[in-house]
């Protein structure tokens, strides 16, 4: 066997030994159901379980991650050309920041759970919401302002620090929509 077809073997099988990549078509709900089944149970256990629908937990994922469980904020760096680290430690599919997950997993019994795991991120998500729900009143169908008060934090959320950000408002309303169009696709396929 020639040396290049022995190295076209061996990348093929540490390829498909590599993690498992994003679900394709991110636009279509039920195309990420069809793709990633266990995705959709564990949304599912988390809406019976937290009450959080399943298209809010799917359009907050989308925009924090792109259902990439590996997902981390950039690097920062100084002058343009030296690492100084990344922007924050969120991480995995719900980008959950270190101190957030660590008050997640003490709170919720669960010290095993990981960021990179879509059974745990969820059932984060659920945990996080109905935090947010108790709180400031939020409908958990309400995906623009969960959404604001889980990028801001809920004492940020509480002192209206997102309203300084058009940025961030704009976003918010991105995930509402796409939280919308979830909702009939996934009707659409008898999926929910």
């Amino acid at each position: 066997m020639s040396s290049r077809i022995a190295a076209l073997i061996l990348l093929t099988f540490l390829a498909a030994c590599g993690g498992k990549s994003a679900p394709r078509n991110l636009d279509n709900a039920c195309s990420i159901a069809d793709q990633r089944p266990k995705y959709l149970r564990a949304m599912q256990k988390t809406e019976k379980k937290w009450g959080v629908p399943v298209n809010v937990q799917m359009a907050v994922i989308h925009q924090e991650s792109k259902f990439d469980g590996d997902a981390r904020t950039p690097h920062t760096y100084a002058l343009g050309v030296i690492p100084m680290g990344r922007q924050s430690s969120a991480y995995g599919y719900a980008q959950a920041l270190d101190s957030t997950w660590k008050d997640y997993k003490r709170a919720a019994g669960r010290p095993g759970a990981s960021r990179k795991n879509i059974k745990d991120a969820t059932d984060f998500m659920g945990w996080y919401m109905t935090r947010t729900e108790q709180r400031f009143g939020i409908p958990k169908s309400n995906a623009r302002e969960h959404y604001l008060a889980y990028h801001e934090g809920l004492g940020g959320y509480a002192r209206g620090s997102y309203r300084n950000k058009s940025w961030l408002v704009g976003v918010a309303n991105k995930v509402e929509y796409r939280s919308q169009m979830y909702r009939q696709q996934l009707k659409s396929c008898g999926k929910i």
